[in-house]
């Protein structure tokens, strides 16, 4: 018997038979793999539709995309606007008297205006101690480390005089010097030179206000401030003033100040206690401290 693929004949009685079992099992929607294949047609929707899923999700390949990146642009900051600095005031030391005033007499004794419409003489040799111990070396040793110390504070400090061996300049030079240099402060330094047993130091003003109420005012806030800060190494004066204070009408340096301007009596050079602190290396430190925390006070800095 001849047979063929997929289980046919060619002997009728079975061909009937086959016919008849593949309606039943066309009707039952049996696919006999391995005999016809599969139809294309026929394939479930959730195949279709898998494969549709499938598909969108492949990326394009038409080429890069032409749209710009986004990015962050940075953050736009509006500088502070900066204050300029304040400049640093003016202060004016003023050493009494020179080194080289005694030798000069002609100089030193020209008169000169004390601002109250009088004269009086250019300078003076100042005092010293019994030792021998000269006001005017004490006074610009003393004015020199001031300086140093309010420099390093942030303020311009401008001398009366350049050094210790000169002549003058005359006190109606120096009592105007604190207006021409816009100072904000003149301190003059000075000893005394007094009966042995007075002691102490005391400030001194004009009582003439040649600078206007303002500047009065201001005169003894300064006055003050450096009384205040002196009382720590020296005790005030026993014998002058009140309470540390002294106010004058005849001190050409002062009555020609328009700035605050006070002169400050160290301590009696006469004095055994004072002359030992005034011809001291320490004690000169220790005044030219004081003398500068007195400044600093007024300044407000």
């Amino acid at each position: 018997m001849r047979t063929r693929v997929c289980g046919g004949s060619d002997n009728p009685p079975y061909a009937a038979g086959v016919r008849r079992a593949a309606a039943v099992l066309t009707a039952s929607a049996l696919l006999l793999a391995g005999c016809g294949g599969t139809d294309p047609a026929a394939a479930p929707a959730s195949a279709t539709a898998t494969s549709a899923r499938t598909t969108s999700a492949v990326p394009s390949t038409a080429g890069p995309s032409t749209a710009a990146p986004t990015t962050d642009a940075p953050p736009t900051t509006t500088p502070a606007p900066t204050t300029p600095a304040a400049p640093a005031p003016v202060v004016v030391l003023d050493p009494g008297h020179n080194g080289g005033n005694a030798a000069n007499p002609g100089a030193i004794n020209a008169p000169v205006p004390d601002g109250t419409g009088g004269t009086k003489p250019c300078n003076t040799t100042g005092t010293s101690t019994d030792a021998g111990y000269p006001e005017h070396a004490f006074t610009w040793d003393t004015a020199l480390r001031v300086r140093d110390l309010l420099t390093a504070a942030g303020v311009q400090v401008v001398l009366t005089r350049d050094d210790d061996t000169g002549v003058g300049p005359c006190v109606d030079v120096r009592g105007q010097l604190g207006a021409q240099v816009g100072a904000a402060a003149f301190v003059g330094i000075h000893g005394d030179g007094a009966a042995p047993g007075g002691r102490g130091f005391h400030v001194i003003t004009s009582s003439i206000d040649p600078g206007g109420a303002a500047v009065a005012t201001a005169t003894q806030q300064l006055a003050l401030a450096l009384r205040d800060s002196l009382i720590a190494v020296e005790p005030v004066s026993d014998y002058l003033g009140s309470d540390g204070l002294d106010s004058r009408g005849d001190l050409a340096g002062l009555n020609l100040n328009t700035v605050p301007a006070v002169y400050v009596e160290c301590g009696n050079m006469r004095n055994a206690a004072d002359a030992a602190a005034m011809s001291s290396e320490a004690g000169r430190q220790a005044f030219a401290e004081q003398l500068a925390a007195g400044v600093l006070t007024y300044l407000g800095r």
